[in-house]
């Protein structure tokens, strides 16, 4: 009897202390919502939007962009006529990285 309530105790622990330690095992998440893959923009203002999970630190192209206290980020930037690459960096305190690239056009 003694066996098998340690058991089940043991189970319960192992599943609460995976469940606790998963956000640190999985890694950052980076979700683009805006812009689209090959979009096109008229006027050469775009607004990037998104959410970064799990991340101590967000940047596009190098440079950091703030986030909201739940990960969502929203920005608008100035983008000369032609072809551009967005490429997105969310990065964990353990230095794992997620990236996301982006490609935007302007007529």
């Amino acid at each position: 009897m003694i066996k098998y309530f340690t058991l089940a105790v043991f189970l319960i622990l192992a599943g609460y202390g995976t469940r606790e330690a998963w956000p640190l095992i999985a890694g950052p998440i980076l979700s683009i919502e805006s812009p689209m893959h090959n979009e096109s923009v008229a006027g050469g203002i775009v607004t990037i939007t998104g959410k970064a999970v799990r991340a101590i630190e967000l940047s596009l192209n190098g440079t950091s962009i703030l986030r909201e206290k739940n990960g969502d980020f929203s920005t608008t930037l100035t983008f000369p006529r032609g072809g551009s690459i967005l490429t997105f960096k969310a990065t964990d305190r353990f230095g794992r990285i997620a990236t996301e690239t982006r490609s935007i056009f302007i007529p």
